[in-house]
Protein backbone atom coordinates (compact mmCIF):
# COMPACT_ATOMS: atom_id res chain seq x y z
CA UNK A 1 0.00 0.00 0.00
CA UNK A 2 1.35 3.45 -0.90
CA UNK A 3 2.02 6.21 1.61
CA UNK A 4 -0.89 8.14 0.07
CA UNK A 5 -3.19 5.18 0.66
CA UNK A 6 -1.94 4.86 4.25
CA UNK A 7 -2.69 8.56 4.88
CA UNK A 8 -6.14 8.21 3.30
CA UNK A 9 -6.91 5.20 5.48
CA UNK A 10 -5.74 6.95 8.65
CA UNK A 11 -7.84 9.97 7.73
CA UNK A 12 -10.86 7.75 7.15
CA UNK A 13 -10.42 6.05 10.52
CA UNK A 14 -10.07 9.36 12.35
CA UNK A 15 -13.15 10.76 10.62
CA UNK A 16 -15.20 7.65 11.19
CA UNK A 17 -14.25 7.51 14.85
CA UNK A 18 -15.23 11.15 15.32
CA UNK A 19 -18.57 10.48 13.61
CA UNK A 20 -19.22 7.31 15.60
CA UNK A 21 -19.33 5.07 12.50
CA UNK A 22 -19.00 1.28 12.76
CA UNK A 23 -15.26 1.01 12.11
CA UNK A 24 -12.36 -0.49 14.01
CA UNK A 25 -11.37 2.90 15.39
CA UNK A 26 -14.94 3.92 16.14
CA UNK A 27 -15.59 0.69 18.05
CA UNK A 28 -12.40 1.16 20.07
CA UNK A 29 -13.41 4.76 20.84
CA UNK A 30 -16.86 3.64 21.96
CA UNK A 31 -15.40 1.01 24.30
CA UNK A 32 -13.02 3.55 25.81
CA UNK A 33 -15.87 5.99 26.50
CA UNK A 34 -18.29 3.40 27.90
CA UNK A 35 -18.44 1.96 31.39
CA UNK A 36 -15.14 0.46 32.63
CA UNK A 37 -14.37 -2.81 30.87
CA UNK A 38 -13.46 -5.51 33.44
CA UNK A 39 -11.16 -7.13 30.86
CA UNK A 40 -9.07 -3.96 31.20
CA UNK A 41 -9.67 -2.87 34.78
CA UNK A 42 -9.74 -6.19 36.66
CA UNK A 43 -7.19 -8.97 37.07
CA UNK A 44 -8.37 -11.97 35.08
CA UNK A 45 -8.05 -15.69 35.99
CA UNK A 46 -5.26 -16.27 33.47
CA UNK A 47 -3.15 -13.63 35.21
CA UNK A 48 -3.96 -14.79 38.76
CA UNK A 49 -1.92 -17.96 38.93
CA UNK A 50 0.58 -20.20 37.24
CA UNK A 51 0.06 -21.77 33.83
CA UNK A 52 1.15 -25.13 32.45
CA UNK A 53 4.78 -26.19 32.61
CA UNK A 54 6.94 -26.81 29.56
CA UNK A 55 6.49 -30.60 29.78
CA UNK A 56 2.66 -30.52 29.83
CA UNK A 57 2.43 -31.14 26.08
CA UNK A 58 5.70 -32.64 24.79
CA UNK A 59 4.42 -32.24 21.21
CA UNK A 60 2.68 -28.87 20.88
CA UNK A 61 -0.98 -28.83 19.87
CA UNK A 62 -3.31 -25.94 18.97
CA UNK A 63 -5.05 -24.23 21.86
CA UNK A 64 -8.62 -25.43 22.49
CA UNK A 65 -10.05 -22.14 21.23
CA UNK A 66 -8.89 -23.12 17.72
CA UNK A 67 -10.47 -26.58 17.80
CA UNK A 68 -12.61 -25.78 14.76
CA UNK A 69 -9.57 -25.42 12.49
CA UNK A 70 -9.53 -29.00 11.26
CA UNK A 71 -9.60 -31.11 8.12
CA UNK A 72 -13.11 -32.08 7.10
CA UNK A 73 -14.53 -34.57 4.64
CA UNK A 74 -17.80 -34.84 2.74
CA UNK A 75 -19.16 -38.32 3.56
CA UNK A 76 -21.29 -38.68 0.42
CA UNK A 77 -18.36 -38.03 -1.96
CA UNK A 78 -17.05 -41.59 -1.70
CA UNK A 79 -18.33 -44.96 -0.53
CA UNK A 80 -15.61 -45.49 2.07
CA UNK A 81 -13.07 -43.25 3.87
CA UNK A 82 -10.33 -45.81 3.11
CA UNK A 83 -10.32 -44.54 -0.47
CA UNK A 84 -11.36 -40.95 0.02
CA UNK A 85 -10.26 -37.40 0.69
CA UNK A 86 -10.53 -34.67 3.28
CA UNK A 87 -10.02 -30.93 2.94
CA UNK A 88 -7.55 -28.36 4.26
CA UNK A 89 -9.26 -25.58 6.30
CA UNK A 90 -7.90 -22.87 3.99
CA UNK A 91 -10.60 -20.45 5.16
CA UNK A 92 -9.08 -20.39 8.66
CA UNK A 93 -5.39 -20.15 7.75
CA UNK A 94 -3.19 -17.22 6.80
CA UNK A 95 0.23 -16.94 5.22
CA UNK A 96 1.07 -19.74 2.80
CA UNK A 97 2.60 -22.67 4.73
CA UNK A 98 0.09 -25.38 5.60
CA UNK A 99 0.60 -27.08 8.99
CA UNK A 100 0.96 -30.81 8.44
CA UNK A 101 -1.90 -31.51 10.83
CA UNK A 102 -4.23 -29.43 8.60
CA UNK A 103 -2.97 -30.60 5.20
CA UNK A 104 -5.53 -32.54 3.18
CA UNK A 105 -5.31 -36.32 2.70
CA UNK A 106 -6.11 -38.46 -0.33
CA UNK A 107 -5.87 -42.25 -0.04
CA UNK A 108 -6.49 -45.07 -2.48
CA UNK A 109 -6.31 -47.93 0.03
CA UNK A 110 -5.83 -46.17 3.39
CA UNK A 111 -2.80 -44.68 5.14
CA UNK A 112 -0.24 -47.28 6.22
CA UNK A 113 2.34 -47.52 8.98
CA UNK A 114 5.80 -48.08 7.52
CA UNK A 115 8.78 -47.76 9.88
CA UNK A 116 12.03 -46.17 8.72
CA UNK A 117 13.96 -49.37 9.32
CA UNK A 118 11.54 -51.27 7.08
CA UNK A 119 11.76 -48.75 4.25
CA UNK A 120 13.43 -49.72 0.98
CA UNK A 121 13.50 -47.84 -2.32
CA UNK A 122 14.45 -49.75 -5.46
CA UNK A 123 15.60 -48.14 -8.70
CA UNK A 124 15.60 -50.65 -11.55
CA UNK A 125 14.72 -51.07 -15.20
CA UNK A 126 16.79 -49.34 -17.87
CA UNK A 127 19.69 -48.43 -15.59
CA UNK A 128 23.35 -49.39 -15.54
CA UNK A 129 23.15 -50.64 -11.96
CA UNK A 130 19.89 -51.47 -10.14
CA UNK A 131 20.04 -50.07 -6.61
CA UNK A 132 18.15 -50.44 -3.35
CA UNK A 133 18.28 -47.60 -0.83
CA UNK A 134 17.44 -47.68 2.86
CA UNK A 135 16.17 -44.62 4.71
CA UNK A 136 19.65 -44.11 6.16
CA UNK A 137 21.12 -44.24 2.67
CA UNK A 138 18.87 -41.39 1.54
CA UNK A 139 19.92 -39.26 4.50
CA UNK A 140 23.55 -39.48 3.37
CA UNK A 141 22.90 -37.78 0.02
CA UNK A 142 23.07 -33.98 -0.31
CA UNK A 143 19.56 -32.67 0.31
CA UNK A 144 17.63 -29.56 -0.61
CA UNK A 145 14.62 -27.66 0.78
CA UNK A 146 11.83 -26.40 -1.46
CA UNK A 147 8.31 -25.02 -0.91
CA UNK A 148 5.67 -26.44 -3.27
CA UNK A 149 1.90 -26.78 -3.39
CA UNK A 150 0.25 -30.17 -3.83
CA UNK A 151 -3.23 -30.01 -5.40
CA UNK A 152 -5.55 -32.89 -6.15
CA UNK A 153 -6.65 -32.96 -9.80
CA UNK A 154 -10.26 -33.11 -8.56
CA UNK A 155 -9.98 -29.94 -6.48
CA UNK A 156 -13.06 -27.82 -7.30
CA UNK A 157 -14.31 -30.77 -9.36
CA UNK A 158 -17.83 -30.70 -7.91
CA UNK A 159 -18.29 -27.15 -9.20
CA UNK A 160 -18.27 -28.04 -12.91
CA UNK A 161 -22.05 -28.56 -12.91
CA UNK A 162 -22.87 -25.56 -10.72
CA UNK A 163 -22.36 -24.11 -7.25
CA UNK A 164 -22.34 -27.23 -5.10
CA UNK A 165 -20.33 -26.97 -1.88
CA UNK A 166 -20.67 -23.99 0.44
CA UNK A 167 -17.21 -23.20 1.70
CA UNK A 168 -13.68 -22.54 0.46
CA UNK A 169 -12.53 -25.58 2.44
CA UNK A 170 -14.81 -27.80 0.35
CA UNK A 171 -14.52 -26.12 -3.05
CA UNK A 172 -10.73 -25.55 -2.98
CA UNK A 173 -9.37 -27.38 0.08
CA UNK A 174 -7.75 -30.31 -1.75
CA UNK A 175 -4.47 -28.40 -1.60
CA UNK A 176 -1.58 -27.84 0.74
CA UNK A 177 1.69 -25.94 0.58
CA UNK A 178 4.70 -27.19 2.54
CA UNK A 179 8.45 -26.94 2.67
CA UNK A 180 9.86 -30.31 1.63
CA UNK A 181 13.32 -31.59 2.44
CA UNK A 182 14.84 -34.45 0.51
CA UNK A 183 17.05 -35.66 -2.30
CA UNK A 184 16.51 -34.67 -5.94
CA UNK A 185 15.36 -37.70 -7.91
CA UNK A 186 17.98 -36.76 -10.49
CA UNK A 187 20.70 -37.56 -7.92
CA UNK A 188 19.42 -41.09 -7.37
CA UNK A 189 18.87 -41.77 -11.06
CA UNK A 190 22.37 -40.59 -11.85
CA UNK A 191 23.68 -42.89 -9.14
CA UNK A 192 22.00 -45.82 -10.91
CA UNK A 193 22.91 -44.58 -14.39
CA UNK A 194 20.00 -44.14 -16.83
CA UNK A 195 20.39 -45.91 -20.17
CA UNK A 196 19.83 -43.92 -23.36
CA UNK A 197 16.64 -45.80 -24.23
CA UNK A 198 15.07 -44.79 -20.90
CA UNK A 199 12.44 -42.05 -21.46
CA UNK A 200 10.02 -42.46 -18.56
CA UNK A 201 9.98 -43.58 -14.94
CA UNK A 202 7.25 -45.74 -13.46
CA UNK A 203 6.79 -45.05 -9.74
CA UNK A 204 5.08 -47.22 -7.13
CA UNK A 205 4.10 -46.86 -3.48
CA UNK A 206 4.31 -49.49 -0.75
CA UNK A 207 0.59 -49.43 0.11
CA UNK A 208 -1.92 -51.99 -1.15
CA UNK A 209 -3.00 -49.82 -4.10
CA UNK A 210 0.64 -49.03 -5.08
CA UNK A 211 -0.85 -46.03 -6.94
CA UNK A 212 1.56 -46.63 -9.84
CA UNK A 213 2.22 -43.56 -11.99
CA UNK A 214 4.29 -42.90 -15.12
CA UNK A 215 6.34 -39.68 -15.27
CA UNK A 216 8.38 -38.48 -18.26
CA UNK A 217 12.11 -38.74 -17.59
CA UNK A 218 12.54 -35.07 -18.49
CA UNK A 219 10.35 -34.08 -15.51
CA UNK A 220 11.98 -36.67 -13.24
CA UNK A 221 15.40 -35.18 -13.95
CA UNK A 222 14.18 -31.60 -13.58
CA UNK A 223 12.66 -30.82 -10.18
CA UNK A 224 11.12 -34.02 -8.75
CA UNK A 225 12.11 -34.60 -5.11
CA UNK A 226 12.34 -37.76 -2.99
CA UNK A 227 11.20 -36.14 0.26
CA UNK A 228 11.38 -37.33 3.85
CA UNK A 229 10.63 -34.11 5.77
CA UNK A 230 7.87 -31.52 5.54
CA UNK A 231 7.88 -28.18 7.34
CA UNK A 232 11.02 -29.25 9.15
CA UNK A 233 9.72 -32.49 10.65
CA UNK A 234 9.13 -36.05 9.50
CA UNK A 235 6.27 -36.62 7.10
CA UNK A 236 2.98 -37.56 8.72
CA UNK A 237 1.73 -41.09 8.15
CA UNK A 238 -1.11 -39.81 5.99
CA UNK A 239 1.35 -37.90 3.82
CA UNK A 240 3.53 -40.89 3.02
CA UNK A 241 5.86 -41.40 5.99
CA UNK A 242 8.72 -42.08 5.80
CA UNK A 243 9.33 -41.10 2.14
CA UNK A 244 7.17 -39.70 -0.65
CA UNK A 245 7.61 -38.28 -4.12
CA UNK A 246 7.17 -34.55 -4.73
CA UNK A 247 6.30 -33.58 -8.33
CA UNK A 248 6.19 -29.76 -8.37
CA UNK A 249 3.32 -28.12 -10.23
CA UNK A 250 1.76 -31.43 -11.29
CA UNK A 251 -1.47 -32.99 -10.04
CA UNK A 252 -1.34 -34.59 -6.62
CA UNK A 253 -1.96 -38.19 -7.74
CA UNK A 254 1.58 -38.17 -9.20
CA UNK A 255 3.04 -37.46 -5.75
CA UNK A 256 3.31 -41.14 -4.86
CA UNK A 257 3.39 -41.80 -1.10
CA UNK A 258 5.24 -44.53 0.83
CA UNK A 259 7.65 -44.64 -2.11
CA UNK A 260 9.09 -48.13 -2.81
CA UNK A 261 10.11 -48.47 -6.48
CA UNK A 262 11.17 -46.34 -9.44
CA UNK A 263 11.56 -48.19 -12.71
CA UNK A 264 13.15 -46.53 -15.74
CA UNK A 265 11.19 -47.57 -18.84
CA UNK A 266 10.95 -46.77 -22.55
CA UNK A 267 7.39 -45.44 -22.44
CA UNK A 268 4.43 -44.92 -20.09
CA UNK A 269 2.97 -48.05 -18.54
CA UNK A 270 -0.28 -48.11 -20.50
CA UNK A 271 -1.99 -50.93 -18.62
CA UNK A 272 -2.11 -49.13 -15.29
CA UNK A 273 -4.65 -46.81 -13.72
CA UNK A 274 -2.99 -43.50 -14.45
CA UNK A 275 -3.67 -43.65 -18.19
CA UNK A 276 -7.42 -44.17 -17.81
CA UNK A 277 -8.70 -42.65 -14.58
CA UNK A 278 -6.92 -39.32 -14.65
CA UNK A 279 -8.13 -38.01 -17.99
CA UNK A 280 -10.41 -35.07 -18.78
CA UNK A 281 -13.39 -36.05 -20.93
CA UNK A 282 -14.71 -33.25 -23.14
CA UNK A 283 -18.32 -32.64 -24.22
CA UNK A 284 -17.86 -34.62 -27.46
CA UNK A 285 -16.50 -37.67 -25.60
CA UNK A 286 -12.87 -37.08 -26.55
CA UNK A 287 -10.53 -37.12 -23.55
CA UNK A 288 -7.60 -34.87 -22.82
CA UNK A 289 -4.81 -37.22 -21.72
CA UNK A 290 -1.79 -36.53 -19.51
CA UNK A 291 -3.08 -33.20 -18.24
CA UNK A 292 -0.59 -33.21 -15.41
CA UNK A 293 0.17 -29.52 -14.93
CA UNK A 294 -2.10 -27.53 -12.61
CA UNK A 295 -3.05 -24.24 -14.29
CA UNK A 296 -3.16 -20.86 -12.56
CA UNK A 297 -5.90 -20.64 -9.96
CA UNK A 298 -6.99 -18.56 -6.99
CA UNK A 299 -9.64 -18.36 -4.28
CA UNK A 300 -10.82 -15.72 -1.82
CA UNK A 301 -10.62 -17.46 1.55
CA UNK A 302 -12.06 -14.57 3.60
CA UNK A 303 -14.76 -13.38 3.46
CA UNK A 304 -16.25 -16.70 2.41
CA UNK A 305 -19.07 -18.99 3.56
CA UNK A 306 -17.03 -20.39 6.46
CA UNK A 307 -15.41 -17.04 7.23
CA UNK A 308 -18.21 -14.44 7.19
CA UNK A 309 -17.80 -10.75 7.98
CA UNK A 310 -18.57 -10.44 11.70
CA UNK A 311 -18.29 -6.67 12.07
CA UNK A 312 -20.20 -3.80 10.56
CA UNK A 313 -19.25 -1.56 7.65
CA UNK A 314 -15.74 -0.13 7.59
CA UNK A 315 -12.22 -1.37 6.94
CA UNK A 316 -12.13 -4.90 5.54
CA UNK A 317 -9.24 -7.16 4.59
CA UNK A 318 -10.12 -9.44 1.69
CA UNK A 319 -7.59 -12.26 1.45
CA UNK A 320 -6.96 -15.48 -0.41
CA UNK A 321 -4.52 -17.78 -2.15
CA UNK A 322 -3.22 -18.04 -5.70
CA UNK A 323 -0.98 -20.60 -7.40
CA UNK A 324 0.22 -21.96 -10.72
CA UNK A 325 1.89 -25.19 -11.76
CA UNK A 326 3.59 -23.41 -14.65
CA UNK A 327 5.59 -20.93 -12.58
CA UNK A 328 5.16 -18.04 -10.19
CA UNK A 329 1.99 -16.02 -9.69
CA UNK A 330 2.67 -12.51 -10.99
CA UNK A 331 -0.61 -10.73 -10.20
CA UNK A 332 -3.98 -11.24 -8.55
CA UNK A 333 -7.05 -9.09 -9.17
CA UNK A 334 -10.13 -8.97 -6.93
CA UNK A 335 -13.65 -8.04 -7.99
CA UNK A 336 -16.47 -7.05 -5.64
CA UNK A 337 -19.14 -6.94 -8.35
CA UNK A 338 -18.93 -10.33 -10.04
CA UNK A 339 -16.20 -9.48 -12.52
CA UNK A 340 -17.51 -6.15 -13.85
CA UNK A 341 -14.60 -4.22 -12.34
CA UNK A 342 -11.29 -5.37 -10.88
CA UNK A 343 -8.78 -4.09 -8.33
CA UNK A 344 -5.19 -5.29 -8.11
CA UNK A 345 -4.53 -7.09 -4.84
CA UNK A 346 -1.35 -6.82 -2.80
CA UNK A 347 0.86 -9.91 -2.84
CA UNK A 348 2.20 -10.66 0.63
CA UNK A 349 5.47 -11.73 -1.00
CA UNK A 350 6.62 -12.09 -4.59
CA UNK A 351 5.22 -15.26 -6.13
CA UNK A 352 7.40 -18.37 -6.09
CA UNK A 353 7.26 -21.10 -8.75
CA UNK A 354 4.78 -23.88 -7.97
CA UNK A 355 4.02 -22.50 -4.51
CA UNK A 356 1.03 -20.77 -2.94
CA UNK A 357 0.97 -16.97 -2.93
CA UNK A 358 -1.05 -15.04 -0.36
CA UNK A 359 -2.88 -11.93 -1.55
CA UNK A 360 -4.68 -9.13 0.28
CA UNK A 361 -7.03 -6.35 -0.77
CA UNK A 362 -7.22 -3.75 1.99
CA UNK A 363 -10.54 -2.07 1.33
CA UNK A 364 -13.64 -0.52 2.88
CA UNK A 365 -16.98 -2.29 3.06
CA UNK A 366 -20.07 -0.09 2.97
CA UNK A 367 -22.37 -2.86 4.19
CA UNK A 368 -23.90 -3.63 0.82
CA UNK A 369 -23.89 -6.94 -1.03
CA UNK A 370 -20.76 -8.05 -2.86
CA UNK A 371 -20.02 -10.70 -5.48
CA UNK A 372 -16.43 -11.51 -4.54
CA UNK A 373 -14.05 -13.03 -7.08
CA UNK A 374 -10.30 -13.36 -7.54
CA UNK A 375 -8.35 -13.82 -10.76
CA UNK A 376 -4.75 -15.05 -10.88
CA UNK A 377 -2.13 -14.46 -13.54
CA UNK A 378 1.20 -16.29 -13.73
CA UNK A 379 4.58 -15.43 -15.18
CA UNK A 380 3.76 -17.14 -18.49
CA UNK A 381 0.98 -14.60 -19.10
CA UNK A 382 -1.81 -17.12 -18.46
CA UNK A 383 -4.97 -15.59 -16.93
CA UNK A 384 -7.35 -17.65 -14.79
CA UNK A 385 -10.59 -18.24 -16.78
CA UNK A 386 -14.23 -17.97 -15.80
CA UNK A 387 -16.32 -21.09 -15.41
CA UNK A 388 -18.24 -20.20 -18.57
CA UNK A 389 -14.99 -20.04 -20.54
CA UNK A 390 -13.96 -23.48 -19.29
CA UNK A 391 -17.37 -25.03 -19.98
CA UNK A 392 -17.36 -23.67 -23.53
CA UNK A 393 -14.16 -25.58 -24.27
CA UNK A 394 -14.43 -28.63 -22.02
CA UNK A 395 -18.09 -29.18 -21.25
CA UNK A 396 -19.11 -30.72 -17.92
CA UNK A 397 -18.10 -34.39 -18.26
CA UNK A 398 -14.89 -34.16 -16.24
CA UNK A 399 -14.28 -33.58 -12.54
CA UNK A 400 -10.60 -32.75 -13.04
CA UNK A 401 -8.63 -29.55 -13.59
CA UNK A 402 -11.33 -27.01 -12.81
CA UNK A 403 -9.38 -23.78 -12.28
CA UNK A 404 -12.31 -21.42 -12.83
CA UNK A 405 -12.92 -18.10 -11.09
CA UNK A 406 -14.96 -18.69 -7.92
CA UNK A 407 -17.78 -16.36 -6.77
CA UNK A 408 -18.92 -15.70 -3.21
CA UNK A 409 -22.13 -13.74 -2.67
CA UNK A 410 -21.48 -11.66 0.45
CA UNK A 411 -24.81 -10.53 1.88
CA UNK A 412 -25.63 -7.39 3.88
CA UNK A 413 -25.43 -9.54 7.03
CA UNK A 414 -21.81 -10.39 6.25
CA UNK A 415 -22.66 -14.03 5.55
CA UNK A 416 -21.45 -15.54 2.26
CA UNK A 417 -22.75 -18.15 -0.14
CA UNK A 418 -21.34 -20.06 -3.11
CA UNK A 419 -23.04 -18.81 -6.28
CA UNK A 420 -22.51 -18.50 -10.02
CA UNK A 421 -22.71 -15.34 -12.10
CA UNK A 422 -23.44 -15.17 -15.80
Amino acid sequence: MSETSNKSRRAFLRGAAAAGAGTVAAAATARAQAAPDPLITEVQPWASGLGEGVDATPYGLPIRFESDVIRRNVPWLTADPISSINFTPIHALDGTITPQGCAFERHHSGAIELAKQDFRLMINGLVDQPLVFSYEDLERFPRINRVFFCECAANTGMEWAGAQLNGAQFTHGMIHNMEYSGVPLRTLLEEAGVKTEGKWVYVEGADASSNGRSIPLEKALDDVLVAFKANGEALRMEHGYPVRLVVPGWEGNMWVKWLRRIEVVEGPVESREETSKYTDTLADGVSRKWTWVMDAKSIVTSPSPQAPITHGPGPLVITGLAWSGRGAVSKVDVSKDGGKTWETARLANPGEPMALTRFYLDTTWDGSEMLLQSRAMDETGYVQPTKAMLREVRGENSVYHNNCIQTWWVKETGEAENVEVS
